[in-house]
């Protein structure tokens, strides 16, 4: 009796062995969800992946909780969007964390604007009376599929840097991004053809890349400076522009208020197209989905199915 209670106390622990999953190698830590879809679509089983921000939080306006400094202690590679986009919540964290690996400057520290054609650059001094505006460049690049190409190769290359023998399988995964994004912008482009030259209004200066990629011309933001809410005097100065240009589209993210929105595209009258945020990573999506989101999204608000 006491031989068959041993033995299957040993099946037991060979099942739940056989059941655990296999140790990553890399513990990767995105400060952005989009970051980490393609930090996961990089290291694919070989990497261990966590998302700061939720995709419906404004990644300006991030809570430095315990719990996302105890996901940094953890951590071999930290990827950050750069740019002063997480200025004001990621330093904190990096220095609660107690990892010396992910602070800033060593190997354990990416930055992925690194890797990214920049747009909106600025090219005379700028100050916080400007509103949140970034003095090395516009941080919203994801919204850009070539720039995630770029970002992905930057990616590749420093967990092959970390974790030398699973280079080949990064390189590999790599290669599979690129062809999965390449085939499905010719789609994109094609379906987003009406968007060439066409004005759009913004709420935030979040549609630099997005307007680089597909063509169209954001005439106003509905924010009178970066980051201030809008007023009633702006809000009318822009609904006149919108008007006058015949726009079609109203852009804003999910995290954004809803009702300047709302009354601008109802007076114009435009699509709204309401973005999500970011990957919707914790759930699964991946980087392509998130993008092929976007673009059925915009597809509808031309065809004058918005929000």
């Amino acid at each position: 009796m006491r031989c068959l209670r041993l033995f299957a106390a040993l099946l037991t622990a060979a099942v739940c062995f056989a059941a655990a999953p296999a140790r990553a190698d890399l513990k990767v830590v995105a400060s952005l969800p989009d970051l980490a879809a393609v930090a996961r679509a990089v290291g694919g089983d070989k990497v261990e992946v966590v998302a700061l921000a939720l995709p419906t939080q404004d990644p300006h306006f991030v809570d430095a909780k315990p719990n996302l400094a105890l996901a940094l202690n953890r951590a071999d590679l930290l990827i950050t969007a750069g740019l002063d986009l997480e200025i004001g919540w990621l330093p904190s964290l990096q220095l609660g964390a107690r990892n010396n690996r992910i602070l800033t400057g060593n190997a354990g520290f990416l930055d992925a604007s690194r890797f990214v054609s920049l747009q909106e650059v600025p090219t005379t001094a700028v100050d916080r009376s400007q509103g949140d505006v970034h003095p090395g460049g516009n941080p919203h690049y994801l919204y850009d599929p070539r720039q995630g190409i770029a970002v992905a190769r930057g990616i590749e290359a420093r967990m092959s840097q970390l974790d030398a023998k699973n280079a080949d399988t990064y390189k590999a995964n790599l290669a599979k991004f690129t062809q999965q994004v390449q085939a499905s912008q010719q789609g994109w482009e094609q379906r987003l053809a009406g968007l060439k030259g066409a004005p759009v209004i913004a709420y935030h200066r979040t549609t630099a890349y997005l307007q680089n990629w597909l063509g169209f011309t954001t005439v106003a933001f509905l924010e009178p400076k970066p980051g201030i809410p809008p007023n009633p005097s702006h809000v009318a100065q822009v609904l006149g522009q919108g008007k006058a240009r015949k726009v079609k589209l109203v852009l804003k993210e999910d995290y954004y208020p809803d009702g300047t929105a709302k009354l601008v595209a109802s007076k114009i009258p435009a699509s709204l197209i309401v973005i999500p945020g970011g990957t919707d990573f914790r759930n699964g999506q991946t980087y392509v989905q998130r993008i092929e989101s976007l673009v059925s999204s915009l597809e509808r608000g031309l065809a004058g199915k918005g929000e």
